[in-house]
């Protein structure tokens, strides 16, 4: 059984005493969110592309057994024509996410909550997704935010393509909870800051156990604590792995 637990990023300023030891340097920031957290979903590469050596380098900042899913770029999701996209996905695919090695976890496509579901469009766009990058195994998390995903048709598609729906847990945002991969990516986004741990102890009993549940069958299972009370959010992460260890 492979849980992944861990937040949003690793550089922010409000971490800095909560999260972070006073004096600790930014630039080692990483390396010790690596050794209390068993993942991190990177966010940067939304916005723009990183070198191959910092890939590299983060990946040599993060013990053995740590996971960092890679946000896919919005150049490749923010499309009037998903289909037409084969271009931004290859440019984010071969910039050097592969040289993160044995480090990396899921590629996470996020959509915007604009963007409605078009059976062939999105056919289309799913099938530009290779299964391997450089020699290495991909693994597709599709984060849809719009009730009209809430169609059989998109379930079979990406289930068809062994691609996980990401299960978010949102107050803003639809949650489809299938399962379609032979892994769970899930995005929690209730962290409250007036909770030391972001979620209480019955919260993270149930995180616990829903995690515990989605690893039956040898299926890994990457579990982000994002936005929310982000402040809190590392706490929350510690207090996960700590329940799932008892």
């Amino acid at each position: 059984m492979s849980i992944y637990v861990g937040v949003g990023g690793w550089t922010f300023e409000p971490w800095r005493g909560p999260f972070y030891p006073a004096g600790l340097a930014h630039k080692r920031e990483l390396e010790y969110a690596g050794q209390h957290l068993t993942g991190i979903e990177i966010n940067g590469t939304y916005y723009g592309s990183q070198k191959p050596e910092t890939f590299a380098n983060w990946a040599a900042s993060v013990p053995d057994g740590f996971k960092f899913s890679v946000k896919a770029s919005r150049f490749t999701t923010n499309r009037k024509v998903l289909a037409d996209g084969a271009g931004s996905i290859e440019k984010f695919l071969t910039q050097g996410l592969t040289r993160l090695g044995d480090r990396l976890g899921p590629i996470h496509w996020q959509f915007m909550a604009t963007k409605k579901f078009d059976r062939d469009d999105f056919a289309g766009f799913l099938d530009l997704l290779p299964e391997t990058q450089d020699g290495l195994k991909l693994r597709h998390a599709i984060e849809v935010r719009d009730e009209s995903f809430r169609d059989p048709a998109f379930v079979d598609m990406v289930r068809e393509r062994n691609m996980a729906i990401v299960y978010a847990d949102s107050d803003e945002f639809p949650c489809i909870d299938e399962q379609t991969a032979d892994f769970t990516y899930a995005r929690l986004q209730r962290s409250q800051e007036d909770v030391e741990t972001g979620y209480d102890a019955e919260a993270l009993d149930h995180w616990a156990k829903r995690a515990k549940a989605w690893a039956e069958g040898d299926r890994d299972v990457y579990l982000f604590f994002i936005s929310g009370a982000k402040v809190r959010n590392p706490a929350a992460a510690q207090a996960l792995i700590a329940k799932l260890a008892e």
